[in-house]
């Protein structure tokens, strides 16, 4: 007889402003994943490796307060309403110009300066896992359209950890959402996640200029350092989007830790994957490339490249998008 995930709930703390937060934890199979009500954030996940010892796994840190002063690396949070960036802080849509906040130089990076992963969501239990929702409010910033969105965690019963978004408007806007996880497979604070094996499924990426802004080419990794689609370690420098082919079932992305034997797969509904080293940490406990992140997700600026895949929510429509993160050992 199958049995489903074992899901609780606890006070975990509270934000600086007196706003309480809660940590929901799921368990099955040997996979345990901590979430908290504070920016939708995995906190924490634990998985066995070759040995059958269980580690931690993702880049978290123990208490609100460092979420509140550690924002720039985004931590494991869920990222919108506009993941990635937006170029000049600004887009057109149906004929009219929306101005979105800067906060990286010129361009909007994640969201904007209170982003989805800086919000206290509401959550309730859910078979095998947790929901969580908020609604964003038209013009927050500056994104227009009242946006009632959903983040679904729950864990499969394999264990691995599915991830499922849900939105919808009352005006026309873009979304595009991702979780900003950092996986380190030898054990979060480890060291460099340098050297951990690589596999995407990706031919082509989308090259930016100096601020990581789309120049709109769609560039064949062929002879190039970006091509991974055969398995490689991994090395410094990557913040680069990569457009996924399709692989039915399959998974789009594996990494692997040879000394632990953990793997990581990656599913995924979504047309993009950002693949970042982290060579820049210098925000929080952790050094750089402690963690690699693979953020599914649409195009960076896709709001201004109309022959990218459009990120245009309307009213009566619905945003859906899964991806499932899968443990098992070699």
């Amino acid at each position: 007889m199958t049995t489903g995930a074992a899901v609780h709930s606890e006070d975990f703390s509270t934000l600086e402003d007196g706003t309480p937060v809660r940590r929901w934890t799921l368990e099955r199979g040997g996979v345990r994943v901590r979430v908290l009500t504070y920016g939708a954030v995995v906190q924490s996940v634990v998985v066995p490796g070759r040995d059958g010892a269980r580690a931690e796994v993702a880049l978290g840190l123990p208490d609100v307060k460092g979420y509140e002063t550690h924002t720039g690396p985004y931590f494991g949070a869920t990222v919108g309403r506009y993941a990635n960036r937006i170029a000049g802080g600004s887009f057109a849509l149906d004929g009219r110009t929306h101005r979105v906040t800067r906060n990286e130089g010129r361009n909007t990076l994640h969201g904007g300066e209170r982003g989805f992963d800086k919000r206290v969501w509401d959550a309730e239990e859910v078979p095998d896992g947790v929901r969580l929702s908020r609604v964003s409010e038209d013009d927050e910033e500056g994104f227009p359209g009242r946006l009632a969105v959903s983040v679904t965690y729950t864990l499969d019963q394999d264990g691995a950890l599915r991830i499922d978004y849900r939105a919808t408007t009352d005006a026309p806007t873009v979304v595009n959402l991702t979780n900003h996880t950092y996986w380190n497979l030898a054990g979060a604070g480890s060291g460099s996640a340098l050297g951990h094996e690589l596999r995407l499924a990706a031919g082509r990426i989308t090259p930016g200029d100096e601020e990581s802004i789309p120049t709109g080419e769609l560039l064949p990794v062929d002879g190039t350092r970006f091509d991974f689609r055969e398995p490689k370690p991994v090395g410094p420098g990557y913040d680069t989007n990569y457009v996924l082919e399709e692989t039915g079932d399959g998974p789009v992305a594996e990494l692997y830790d040879p000394s632990s034997g953990r793997l990581l797969t990656v599913r995924t509904t979504e047309p993009g994957l950002q693949l970042y080293t982290a060579d820049h940490i210098d925000d929080g406990p952790f050094g750089a490339c402690a963690g690699i992140a693979l953020e599914t997700q649409h195009f960076p600026d896709s709001p201004n490249h109309p022959e990218f895949p459009s990120t245009a929510l309307r009213p009566g429509d619905e945003f859906v998008s899964t991806t499932v993160y899968g443990f098992s050992v070699r």
